[in-house]
């Protein structure tokens, strides 16, 4: 398995930005695809974005495509979730997370075996 640190949530207005970072150790980072997904109060997890592991292919969930950037420097062990024109819907805490296999892109929670503690993220209107 891997740590993972993420840092950046806050409160925010809706229509601003935030930027999430998530700073990982303990594994070849480099070899795997990293992933973010949500939970709200009361709701399930859910997925929200995920990055290969060379950074040339992202797959976003459709409720944030178009305002949310997943991205990530493998020299800094860091992937990031750039947000752009948050709605109060995304208040959530959101955490980043590694798959149990390498090389290969998913998608869903089980594929992944790694979780970062989260970061609450609250959009208010």
């Amino acid at each position: 398995q891997v740590q993972l640190v993420e840092s950046g949530g806050g409160l925010v207005q809706a229509g601003g930005s935030l930027r999430l970072s998530c700073a990982a150790s303990g594994r070849t980072f480099s070899i795997y695809a990293m992933g973010w997904f949500r939970q709200a109060p009361g709701k399930e997890r859910e997925f929200v974005a995920v990055i290969n592991w060379s950074g040339s292919s992202t797959y976003y969930a459709d409720s944030v495509k178009g305002r949310f950037t997943i991205s990530r420097d493998n020299t800094k062990n860091t992937v990031y979730l750039q947000m752009n024109s948050l709605k109060p819907e995304d208040t959530a805490v959101y955490f980043c997370a590694a798959p149990k296999t390498p090389l290969i892109i998913v998608h869903t929670a089980k594929d992944f075996d790694s979780w970062g503690q989260g970061t609450q993220v609250t959009v208010s209107s």
